[in-house]
């Protein structure tokens, strides 16, 4: 498959005309936002929220490593994303303040190596910065980027995305020394009801929705989840044929193409939300 992204690369760069195209949102947690981007320049969004994002049911387990991190169990960090983050420092304030304060001043003691500028962006907002940026924001980017360090010995603690274990990291890490301390901040779950899904899917097949932008891979599973229990699969896949595909970033363009779908647009670098508005409209027919 081709390398997403328009064909004009100065494209993106221009703000674009969405006039008249039909755009499925399948985004949550930036839904107004996203929304908002596509819609002031002519889009007519179809918004169907996949999946909503909570936090872990048992805050147990959170607030141990939380407590652990702030006495200093961990040297290192790695950030799968910048929700993580929030989750954990959210969790540590409702908890306690003193925790939370000696979360954050943990937090720019230890060395914190971010999957992506999005774990960076969550940083900057307690006015630190990551210290190592993946040569690639997938897992297999931290685990490349992990392998040019010493980890011998080194406690690495390592904030998973959902209840998705990630064992090619944590074997990676294990496999180089290293004494790998997990925490999962929170789950996903299902947002729209199974028939707004099934509506979804429905007006891709029939050409009322010309583009879909995928912001999340829990969003693509539960998109092919509940078409496999409803036994729709060939009309999703028919459906996402003859929509323009945008995805936000490498995992979710990723999982995609690992279910044959073509991406027709992503942003070349900055995987965030007005980039992506800019690559559609860039992939979008004129």
């Amino acid at each position: 498959m081709p390398a997403p992204g328009p064909a004009d690369p100065s494209d993106v760069r221009r703000e674009p005309d969405l006039s008249g195209a039909c755009i499925a949102v399948p985004e949550t947690r930036e839904l107004d936002v996203f929304s908002a981007l596509l819609e002031r320049r002519g889009a007519q969004v179809l918004r169907c929220p996949l999946i909503a994002i909570r936090d872990a049911p048992d805050p147990g387990p959170v607030l141990d490593w939380l407590q652990g991190f702030a006495d200093g169990a961990c040297d290192d960090l790695v950030l799968l994303t910048g929700e993580g983050l929030r989750r954990l420092l959210a969790c540590a304030q409702r908890h306690d303040a003193a925790l939370h304060a000696g979360v954050v001043a943990r937090l720019a003691q230890v060395r914190k190596i971010a999957r992506g500028p999005k774990p960076g962006r969550a940083l900057r907002e307690i006015g630190l910065r990551s210290d190592i940026e993946a040569a690639a924001p997938t897992t297999a980017g931290v685990i490349q980027t992990l392998a040019t360090l010493d980890l011998r010995g080194r406690r690495v603690g390592v904030q998973l995305y959902g209840s998705e274990p990630n064992w090619p990291l944590r074997d990676a890490l294990q496999q180089a020394g290293a004494v790998v301390l997990p925490v999962s901040p929170y789950v996903y779950a299902d947002a729209s009801d199974v028939d707004a899904v099934v509506a979804l899917i429905d007006a891709m097949d029939d050409g009322r929705v010309q583009a879909i932008a995928f912001t999340s891979m829990a969003q693509v599973e539960r998109l092919y989840r509940v078409a496999a229990d409803g036994a729709r699969e060939a009309t999703l896949t028919r459906g996402l044929a003859r929509s323009i595909v945008a995805a936000v970033g490498p995992v979710v363009a990723d999982a995609l193409a690992a279910r044959g779908v073509a991406v027709h647009a992503m942003p070349a670098d900055d995987y965030f939300m007005k980039p992506l508005m800019r690559a559609l409209g860039a992939a979008l027919p004129r």
